[in-house]
């Protein structure tokens, strides 16, 4: 979704904005605006395309010049990208930038007019908000936000500036992330930490309705009611260098050899005596011993994490699974009962619909446990129990890091509730443990092992219309994360399907040369994944098959050979994920594309 940020203090306001909005292009990259107050006045500079492109407008054309003013990142909802749909948006005294979504800006678009309102320049919802803000300013600021929010419907943030009340921002969060920033001296507002860290490590969680103001460098809150509100200053356990590159080429990359060091942090603290202990977490071996059925509800890669889960947990544990993405288990009724536990997985932990799913079960007797990497997050805040990630932040829309964090502790936990039910002894639980804990030493080594040969097989996947991802069991859950992976940062059209489901029609798509990667680390499914590999041999496809350094592979049937090593097989897809993960980040660099901002995507869906 959007990024927006806001500054109030000494330094250059444009170039503050400009530095922060740098650290939210992942959110969204199809235009970028700021609005400065120069001289009383407010200033507005805009334009379609990245940030980049507004930066060289404003070296043209001048950039504003003040100490005080709002910016904004754009993902495209309403209105395509163009420089008239770009934020801010004005009003005639009211200048604001909007993350999230108006539902009804179409009856308030019409209320507007029916009043005799100026008209409408653009296509957003966001403009909507502008105008009746406006439409309801009496040269009382707070009064005018809190009549706009009792007349809006939807997800959002917005960061506000009022003409006639120069050197003060407003901030106010409805469901769309939100945080206040606190300086020495100064004062911000951003959609997320990695914005402002470079100033403060310092910053207030916004809650829902509640208003920031920021002016003379300091802070003040009220909620919809305009009591005052005293809220708790954080800090952030991480620093600017976490959030750069480090002479890495592109985000993707770091992130993906920062995996062994996140997987060591997420995991470490919570193994005591060689076993499982998640009661920092809120969950006990009491809790785990209850639970009837589970439901793993995510999106994207976290849902594919989930599917992992659902047959470490299933096997071991012996707990019934069922893996669910957001938008679908809100509304298809799910039979939920007492002792029931509802895991929401979230990298960001405001992804919307999942949001929406912890508000659905509330009235329901289960109970529910979050998996995100956000400290303070929405998810994090409404879930009965709560496992951080500590994957630090994770700039490249496609997730690497935060899906193999999320792998890791969902194996900590199915260990732990398999031990907790009886189903596996001590010795059986400390070993299992204490192969997960040797994970960072073998990812660290697999990439390693794999990366010069995945640059060179991801050269021969460039010119693929089309591809296919194929596995059994552990290795077909693995393989929609492989699929995704590629697709969303190479735009080649790709699938991941079940490898015995072939013969049911996918074969049909496999004609000469067409790609088709297989995952065959389960060694009790390895001949049958090889007779389906030599099935698309076949009919002409180029077959890149994934397996451990052990795996007996017929040498006809692989075009290419990607060995990985040899460990537990229900732990393979953590050492699996990685070559996977270099293809596609390899693929999309000889393609030339933009990896670590694909086009039309946004790491933070905080919309439906």
């Amino acid at each position: 979704m959007c990024g927006i940020v806001g500054y109030v203090g000494p330094r250059d306001c444009t170039d503050v904005l400009v530095s922060a909005l740098t650290k939210l292009e992942y959110r969204g990259y199809d235009s970028a605006g700021i609005a400065v107050f120069e001289n009383g006045r407010i200033e507005v500079a805009k334009s379609k395309g990245r940030l980049t492109d507004l930066v060289a407008k404003m070296e043209r054309e001048g950039k504003p010049q003040g100490h005080a003013g709002i910016g904004h990142t754009r993902w495209a909802t309403h209105g395509e990208p163009s420089d008239v749909n770009s934020h801010p948006h004005s009003g005639r005294r009211v200048t604001i930038v909007h993350n999230g979504i108006i539902e009804n800006y179409k009856a308030l678009k019409q209320f507007l007019i029916d009043n005799e309102r100026t008209e409408f320049l653009s296509d957003t919802d966001t403009e909507v908000v502008a105008q009746l803000l406006d439409f309801y300013y009496d040269g009382n600021p707070i009064r005018a936000i809190r009549r706009t929010l009792h007349e809006v419907r939807g997800s959002f943030a917005l960061g506000i500036i009022f003409a006639d009340r120069p050197e003060t921002v407003y901030a106010v969060r409805c469901e769309s992330p939100l945080i206040v920033g606190q300086g020495s001296g100064e004062a911000f507002i951003a959609s997320d930490v990695p914005a402002i860290i470079k100033y403060t490590k310092d910053y207030y969680l916004l809650e829902y309705g509640e208003i920031a103001v920021l002016k003379n460098g300091s802070v003040t809150f009220c909620d919809l009611h305009g009591r005052m509100v005293e809220k708790e200053l954080k800090t952030a356990d991480w620093d600017e260098d976490s959030a750069e590159k480090g002479g890495y080429p592109h985000y993707m990359i770091k992130e993906i050899h920062e995996q062994p060091t996140a997987v060591k942090t997420t995991i470490t603290p919570r193994i005591e005596d060689g076993l499982p202990n998640l009661s920092e977490c809120g969950i006990t071996p009491e809790t785990l011993r209850d639970i009837n059925n589970i439901f793993i509800v995510a999106c994207g890669t976290a849902m594919h994490a989930g599917m992992v889960g659902k047959y470490i947990i299933e096997k071991y544990a012996r707990v019934s699974v069922t893996v669910d993405i957001a938008s679908e288990f809100r509304y298809r009724d799910p039979l939920i009962g007492e002792n029931d536990l509802i895991i929401i997985i979230s990298q960001s932990g405001e992804t919307a619909d999942s949001k929406a799913v912890l508000n659905l079960v509330k009235d329901t007797a289960a109970k529910t446990l979050a998996i995100v990497n956000v400290k303070g997050s929405s998810i994090a805040r409404e879930a009965d129990m709560v496992i951080y990630t500590h994957a630090g932040p994770e700039i490249a829309v496609a997730s690497t890091k935060a899906y193999m964090v999320q792998l890791a502790v969902i194996y900590l936990l199915a260990f732990e509730m398999a031990y907790a039910k009886g189903k596996i002894d001590k010795g059986k639980c400390q070993r299992l443990t204490a192969e997960l804990t040797r994970m960072p030493d073998v990812i660290n080594e697999t990439i390693d092992k794999v990366v010069d040969q995945c640059q060179f097989i991801s050269t021969k996947l460039i010119t693929a219309d089309s591809l296919l991802y194929i596995g059994r069991g552990l290795d077909y859950a693995l393989s929609m994360e492989g699929s995704l992976k590629l697709k969303e940062i190479s735009y080649i059209h790709s699938e991941s399907y079940a490898a015995g489901e072939l013969k049911h029609g996918t074969i049909s798509l496999v004609e000469e040369g067409m790609p088709v990667i297989a995952v065959a680390t389960q060694n009790r499914l390895i001949e049958k994944t090889v007779s389906n590999i030599k099935e698309v041999k076949a009919r002409g496809a180029m077959t890149i098959v994934i397996c451990d350094e052990e795996a007996d592979i017929d040498r006809d049937a692989a075009d290419y050979l990607i060995r990985i090593p040899k460990r537990y097989e229900v732990l393979m897809p953590m050492v699996a994920t990685v070559p996977m993960q270099l293809l596609a980040y390899y693929t999309s660099v000889n393609k030339g594309n933009d990896v670590d901002k694909p086009r039309n995507l946004a790491k933070s869906v905080t919309v439906e």
